[in-house]
């Protein structure tokens, strides 16, 4: 069958080539007219794609995991940063007994050349890496205040932070009405990176904007992204610490909402390569938090120590001997002594007093015991 049909297309003078679907210069039959019918038809009225047909070529790769040990918030965090960057890939959880030079190779092999990765110490402590595998330069954060929103349950969780008593208050659970959050952007959409006056003022901030530029930008014509930009990425310099919040455009009247997630990062150390090598700036106003635990646990101590003090020194005031204050001479300037009565010795013994008998008090008795006596007969 295969020979005939070689054979029948040798005679015909070879088959004609089909034509693509879709092709500019491929006619459309018209829209009465026969399909076997002779003529020629009107083209058919195409739409253009909305998306350019661009190539890729910044083909940035970042690869957001952490290590065992993350509580809740820490998951609800990455899984955020996982939608919001359609460019991101993630990973199994890392044990905490390997060395973070490991990471370089999990990025090799997942393909990444960025890195975000979440370390969590003694379950209540949260550092973020950010690095450029393999070469470096890699930063550490301490993440010190987080509230997150939840893309499928609409839940925020948050850690309010007291900057001028730097103390921890207790973890409130916030719904979508009371935080009043209700931006909502495109998923895969491109975002805006702003970045305050400062990063431009410092090197090392000058450094940690590039960091954050090559991380947290989508890359153009990304398989992944929506060609659209409706949501912008603020990085705001406040009380030497770096504070990320996200924000929705409206397009009505430009006009920012906040959607999530917020986080502030307090930067540690600035490596040269890639989690580890020389350290390039060292942050002078960082403390840790085993430090800030100390000191908290010092201050209340000092306190317990100062109330006993006040108990002691009370005590101690009570048990010393009192002066004795001599006697005043004017106080019995008034006093009057009163006459003296001679005393008389009694040798006789007195005479006994009369009773006098109640003469009524046999009657009484004969009284009661007639009453008895009526009694018994009836």
């Amino acid at each position: 069958a295969a020979a005939k049909r070689r054979r029948a297309a040798a005679a015909a003078g070879g088959r004609p080539r089909k034509r693509p679907k879709g092709e500019p210069g491929a006619p459309a039959p018209a829209a009465g007219a026969a399909p076997g019918a002779g003529g020629a038809a009107p083209e058919e009225y195409r739409i253009p794609a909305p998306v350019s047909q661009g190539k890729w070529k910044n083909k940035e790769r970042v690869l957001i995991f952490s290590s065992r040990g993350i509580n809740f918030r820490t998951r609800h965090l990455m899984q955020d940063l996982r939608t919001l960057m359609p460019h991101s890939k993630a990973d199994t959880k890392m044990d905490r007994k390997d060395k973070l030079f490991v990471i370089n190779e999990v990025c090799e092999m997942k393909n990444c050349n960025k890195c975000i990765f979440f370390e969590a110490k003694k379950k209540q402590d949260l550092y973020m890496w950010l690095s450029n595998a393999p070469q470096g330069p890699s930063a550490k954060f301490l993440v010190q205040n987080s509230e997150f929103k939840s893309f499928g349950l609409f839940v925020f969780f948050s850690v309010h932070f007291c900057l001028n008593t730097k103390m921890f208050l207790i973890i409130v659970v916030h719904t979508l009405a009371e935080l009043k959050m209700t931006g909502n952007c495109l998923r895969g959409s491109r975002p805006l990176l702003s970045f305050d006056p400062t990063f431009d003022k410092e090197p090392h901030y000058a450094l940690l904007k590039e960091l954050f530029i090559q991380i947290f930008s989508t890359p153009q014509y990304h398989p992944k992204s929506q060609p659209f930009v409706d949501h912008v990425f603020t990085f705001t310099i406040t009380d030497k610490r770096i504070w990320f919040r996200n924000y929705q455009i409206i397009e009505e009247d430009a006009s920012l909402v906040e959607i999530g997630p917020r986080f502030v990062l307090n930067l540690i150390k600035i490596f040269q390569g890639s989690f580890g090598g020389p350290t390039l700036y060292e942050n002078p106003y960082y403390q840790s938090p085993n430090m800030h635990r100390r000191l908290i646990r010092l201050s209340v101590a000092a306190k317990f120590r100062e109330k006993q003090q006040v108990k002691e020194a009370q005590k101690m005031k009570k048990k010393e001997t009192k002066m004795l204050v001599k006697d005043d001479f004017t106080e019995t300037v008034f006093e009057t002594p009163a006459e003296e009565k001679p005393v008389e010795i009694q040798l006789v013994k007195p005479e006994p007093k009369a009773t006098v008998k109640d003469k009524r008090k046999p009657r009484k008795t004969q009284r009661k015991k007639q009453k008895k006596l009526f009694r018994n007969q009836a």
